[in-house]
């Protein structure tokens, strides 16, 4: 089962992509918000059909503490409006410290600022989607919630 993760921000969205198998996910692009909330979403969707997905995973960013602040409760929010428009279900998933951990990931591999942050987004959408696609090899409990 190939899934889509997305890492949903106010300027951009990072997009990853599992393989068929449902094991390893992959970063493949960054989508420049629009201003156009209708647009973004058919961009979703295109990618949706494009890869063949079967499920959309949304990270939310919850606080540290587990609760959701007022970007949390945001992308919850767009994450209902995706699930009403795309024909696969969405599902959320806890993404807390995704773009730290995928900052010091490309921190590592020596990317230099300027291109780390053109590329950060995808890598968190693939950190996140990783940890989702781990979560359910191993039926361990999972951080999210089914929106779809």
């Amino acid at each position: 089962m190939r899934a889509l993760g997305l890492d949903l921000g106010s300027k951009r969205v990072g997009v990853a992509v599992s393989d068929g198998d449902g094991r390893v996910a992959t970063p493949v692009e960054v989508l420049q918000r629009t201003g156009d909330r209708k647009a973004d979403h058919r961009a979703v969707s295109a990618l949706v059909e494009e890869w063949e997905a079967a499920v959309v995973v949304i990270g939310i960013p919850y606080s540290l503490d587990g609760t959701l602040g007022p970007m949390g409760r945001s992308m919850t929010a767009e994450a209902g409006d995706l699930a009403a428009l795309l024909s696969v279900p969405v599902e959320t998933y806890d993404e807390r410290l995704t773009t730290v951990t995928a900052e010091r990931s490309l921190r590592e591999q020596d990317v230099r600022g300027p291109d780390r942050r053109k590329v950060v987004d995808m890598v968190a959408a693939a950190v996140m989607l990783q940890s989702w696609l781990d979560g359910r090899a191993t039926g361990g409990e999972m951080s999210g919630t089914e929106d779809g």
